[in-house]
């Protein structure tokens, strides 16, 4: 018994006083069990939202991890409420707590902040979600998460990269995924002059709807761009639906094109100059260049 009393002593003891408001072990307690408690039923519902609810619409991944980020903020901001209540602070004593983070906030906190209000903006506004193939400050990527601070995005060579949340909001922001999945790709390809321009146009064509990850709507289509130096050029434009694909489609077109021309009699252009070289007029010497020499 003894024990039990002692221990509810300690749980007593005062920490620190703010106002009308004693801080004591077993309020710290009490706040941090119910920032779990409110941690633990966000985690909960989030995992119900997904198995439950999200498997039987047409969601995409970004609207339904919008969806669980902002029911977690609720959540956890439900629960700083509640945990407020139990400690007993007023509003008063509230805002003089709330006056103190802004000066620190204010002093070492603006990334932080800047970086939170950042997610708040990519959350709501939706200008990159999670499951978005984007370039950002030199790094290109799929999304995979939006947290508080910075989000990951994942690179081709399968590398996380993690990005601070303003520089989606501050930086241009190459967005492959925004209204539509589908890219086009172009492929490019000098033939050398007196090639016979419609076989290139049908040559190529056939290899841009051969490839299977190839889109026949929009059907693939040839550019005659250019007569230039030593080449006749032209481009295949072709669509795919994934933009974290356009790399390895481009080279198996590439590979495709070269195997083409090669069945096909084309040949493909390289840089030529013309080299003319005058026939040397001798040079007369009169008597006196002979006697010196």
């Amino acid at each position: 018994m003894n024990n039990w009393q002692e221990i509810l002593d300690v749980l007593r003891k005062k920490l620190v006083s703010l106002g009308d408001v004693t801080i004591t072990p077993a309020v710290l307690i009490t706040v941090v069990l119910i920032l779990l408690g409110a941690f633990w039923v966000s985690h909960l519902l989030r995992g119900m939202l997904r198995r439950n609810v999200f498997r039987r619409t047409h969601l995409n991944i970004g609207t339904q991890e919008t969806i669980a980020r902002i029911l977690h903020y609720i959540i956890m901001l439900l629960g700083v409420f509640i945990a407020v209540q139990q400690v007993g602070v007023d509003l008063t004593t509230l805002a003089a707590i709330g006056a103190v983070l802004m000066v620190g906030i204010g002093l070492g906190l603006q990334n932080i902040t800047s970086n939170f209000i950042s997610a708040m903006i990519l959350l709501f506004e939706r200008p990159v979600q999670v499951g978005d193939f984007v370039e950002v400050g030199g790094v290109q990527g799929r999304i995979r998460r939006i947290k508080t601070r910075s989000s990951v995005v994942e690179t081709l060579d399968n590398v996380s990269i993690i990005v601070p949340n303003l520089n989606f909001i501050t930086q241009n922001v190459t967005n492959w995924s925004y209204r539509d999945s589908k890219v086009r790709i172009h492929v490019s390809v000098g033939v050398s002059y007196g090639s016979d321009v419609d076989l290139v146009a049908e040559t190529l064509l056939q290899v841009g709807r051969s490839h299977q990850e190839v889109l026949l709507n929009p059907e693939p289509t040839i550019q005659f761009l250019e007569f230039g130096d030593s080449s006749l050029n032209f481009v295949l434009l072709v669509w795919i639906n994934d933009a974290s694909r356009q790399y390895l489609v481009r080279s198996d077109l590439n590979f495709a094109v070269v195997k083409a021309f090669r069945e096909q009699g084309i040949t493909i252009a390289f840089p030529q100059r013309d080299l003319h070289i005058r026939t040397a007029v001798p040079l007369e010497l009169n008597q006196q260049d002979l006697n010196q020499s």
